[in-house]
């Protein structure tokens, strides 16, 4: 499985910005998908997952604020942001874990860089 990411970039703070993950390849073997977030400094943790059924996971921090999404017919999986806070700077990094054994994929990552 391979990951690109896209649509990061600058926006102040309470705007908004869609970022989108392409994975090669059929998705029928991808278990969850995910976005995770590592700000300078700080280890990357967990910003939401969707499940190939469909159920979502989010961090509290992004709850109401982050929607996740996937389109299996075009193998993207979407991280809509909202209310953009200084504090959702970051590199994200698309994450595929596919397989019997759940293996991990990452994608190169996309900054998001929120002003006050």
């Amino acid at each position: 499985v391979q990951l690109q990411a896209s649509g990061g970039g600058l926006v102040q703070a309470g705007g908004s910005l869609r970022l989108a993950c392409a994975a090669s390849g059929s998705m029928r073997n991808i278990n969850v998908l995910g976005w995770y977030r590592q700000a300078p400094g700080k280890q990357r943790d967990l910003v939401a997952n969707i499940m190939s059924g469909g159920s979502t996971n989010y961090a509290d921090s992004v709850k109401g604020r982050f929607t996740i999404s996937r389109d299996n017919a075009k193998n993207t999986v979407y991280l809509e942001m909202n209310s953009l806070k200084p504090e959702d700077t970051a590199v994200y990094y698309c994450n595929a874990r596919a397989g019997i054994t759940w293996k991990s994929y990452w994608g190169p990552g996309t900054l998001v860089t929120v002003s006050s």
